[in-house]
């Protein structure tokens, strides 16, 4: 059974002193559901938000990690340290990994693999620019890097994976799919994933829309039924994120 799955996406804001803040402000707002919740934040304030939301429910997230355990590669960081710090997810293959630093569907499928050898949840980003939403060829695009992400990964493990569905045009610029067209990227994915699997496989997975997700489109967006939460941005940020994950 799939269950609801939010997750915020803090990108490069938030100090260690306003994180711990936010997370205090969180835990009271926060009403424990079927809906599963997670901050993914930058690598600081992982260990001082797992401490924070340890025994609510509240899940802790990375947003990269390198596929290789270890070795000389100045800047990253491993799996291992994500272990060891205890997060739960980590988000990979982010549009803005990709544009600023040159990520592959190969590295992101290296990423995946790596991450499931592990407790710790991928969550794939896939999403296409808006000159390709134009020409028609976004569910193509979508479908590539799905499969590309997936390859050579067996179904026991894939059905771990959590593919986030985010159309790069609506990341932080108020713009937002309607509910019809993020339902129907989403279902061409799950059909996608069923054509790579199966249907059992394809049932199983959780795909998140995310692009300018708010307090006042969450409910009707996830209400669709290849809509299985959200990777939400900008209102993240605030405890106000509160009323996107309590949308029920």
């Amino acid at each position: 059974m799939r269950y609801p799955f939010i997750a915020g996406n803090w990108k490069m804001y938030k100090t260690i002193a306003e994180a711990r803040a936010f997370a205090e402000e969180f835990k009271k707002i926060y009403q424990p559901s079927d809906v599963r919740v997670a901050v993914c934040a930058p690598y600081p304030q992982l260990p001082f938000l797992v401490e924070a939301f340890r025994g609510t429910g509240i899940g802790v997230g990375a947003q990269n990690v390198h596929y290789e355990a270890e070795g000389a590669f100045t800047g990253e960081i491993s799996i291992p340290m994500l272990e060891e710090i205890g997060v739960d997810y980590c988000i990979v293959g982010h549009s803005e990994r990709r544009q600023y630093f040159n990520e592959s569907d190969d590295t992101v499928n290296r990423k995946v693999k790596a991450l499931l050898e592990t407790k710790i949840v991928p969550i794939v980003c896939v999403g296409e620019n808006l000159q390709q939403k134009d020409a028609g060829y976004e569910r193509q695009l979508v479908s590539e890097q799905v499969k590309n992400a997936l390859h050579d990964i067996p179904p026991e493990k894939a059905e771990r994976v959590v593919i986030a569905y985010e159309p790069i045009w609506a990341i932080g610029t108020g713009k937002v799919a309607t509910t019809e067209q993020a339902e129907e990227v989403c279902a061409a994915i799950r059909a996608c994933i069923a054509e790579v699997y199966d249907d059992a496989t394809a049932a199983e997975i959780r795909i998140q829309y995310g692009g300018s997700v708010n307090a006042g489109n969450a409910a009707e967006l996830f209400a669709k039924p290849d809509i299985d939460g959200g990777l939400v941005g900008g209102a993240s940020l605030k405890a106000d994120f509160g009323k996107i994950v309590n949308y029920k």
